[in-house]
């Protein structure tokens, strides 16, 4: 017959373990508990930008050259004047956070459909410009130096009307959640070019 410290010490072991199951049991249904909760917060944030409706009002945008641009709902701007090269794009939140672009690319309409992974020479935004979730806004860039390694590239390919393609990266009010949309730009005529996007990626 077992002695009593035996049976004891058992039911002690056995008491440990039931508690340490149990432990592993509430640690692990919080922890999913918190990560539903984070991924909630996350998609409440996440941005996604495409181009504005036909039908939204038109943007007034200024350069920093006080160079001015009316642009009307799903179009852009694309012109060289002056030696400077402007973009504009009338841009749609449909995402559910606040979208914060901070960086731009250029690509050739060859470079168009190579692989999304295919590093681009991003330029960083002069000030971060923020578009509300549902609403309208507008991204602009410029390139005013005329040594720089793509001048002759993008003014030569806004001159012969080539399809334009531009990569917005944009992040959430936190900096996370970094995105990529790829915007193709077809001309119309004058310096109005039609928007579309074709493509979105996680950074």
């Amino acid at each position: 017959m077992a002695n009593l410290e035996t049976v004891s010490s058992l039911g002690v072991a056995i008491g440990t373990l039931v508690l340490a199951v149990a432990t592993y049991g509430s640690v692990r249904a919080a922890k999913r508990s918190a990560e539903i909760s984070e991924r909630a917060l996350l998609i409440s944030n996440r941005p996604l930008l495409v181009p504005s409706h036909i039908y939204d009002p038109a943007e007034k945008i200024r350069f920093i050259d006080n160079h001015w641009v009316q642009l009307v709902g799903g179009h852009a701007y694309a012109a060289v004047n002056g030696g400077v090269v402007y973009f504009a794009i009338s841009l749609r939140n449909i995402g559910q956070g606040p979208a914060v672009l901070e960086r731009w690319s250029f690509s050739p309409e060859a470079d168009i459909d190579k692989d999304e992974r295919t590093k681009h020479h991003f330029r960083k935004q002069n000030r971060d410009m923020y578009i509300a979730p549902g609403d309208v806004g507008f991204w602009q860039g410029t390139i005013r130096d005329t040594k720089d390694s793509q001048y002759e590239q993008i003014a030569k390919a806004i001159r012969e009307r080539q399809l334009l393609c531009i990569h917005l990266e944009y992040a959430d009010q936190e900096d996370q959640q970094h995105k990529v949309s790829r915007f193709l730009l077809t001309h119309q005529e004058g310096d109005t070019w039609l928007a579309s996007v074709s493509k979105h990626w996680n950074v």
